[in-house]
């Protein structure tokens, strides 16, 4: 019985010089273009513009859909139960105030984070040339190509 090991090919040849990964996720963060920092990088609350207006980068076929929403229910996790386990320590809250400010804190937290993470997440995408932003599609690699040799 043989197996076959698929490789998957993300961005292009590797020929290209490489995207500066920081200052992509940097603009991503501040809801900009990867490419120009000028661009909005969204049309609504969390929808992704079709190409970036002032550079004309395109920006429809990221793939940024569950990571972001990963990333923010552990960035909130961590900071909702961190926060709530130094207040149960230091106060003696009722449970009723306990509801009250974690409740909304853990709404406004998530709802405020999902646009910077998802930006930040498609810059990341755009640096390494991943899901179409390489001008390549993503695919198979030629099983005669040693990948060695494109690292």
């Amino acid at each position: 019985m043989s197996q076959t090991m698929d490789t998957h090919i993300f961005g292009g040849t590797g020929h290209e010089p490489r995207r500066p990964l920081w200052r992509a996720i940097g603009r991503g963060l501040k809801s900009r273009c990867p490419q120009c920092g000028e661009g909005a990088l969204f049309a609504s609350y969390a929808k992704s513009v079709d190409a970036c207006s002032t550079c004309g980068e395109a920006m429809h076929h990221h793939r940024a859909d569950d990571l972001p929403a990963y990333l923010n229910v552990f960035i909130v996790g961590h900071v909702v139960v961190a926060g709530f386990l130094m207040v149960e320590r230091v106060t003696d809250w009722p449970s009723w105030l306990h509801f009250a400010v974690w409740i909304p804190l853990t709404l406004i937290l998530a709802f405020a984070l999902i646009p910077p993470i998802k930006g930040a997440v498609i810059g990341l995408q755009w640096a390494n040339r991943m899901h179409g932003f390489g001008g390549t599609e993503d695919g198979v690699a030629d099983p005669d190509i040693d990948p060695a040799q494109h690292g």
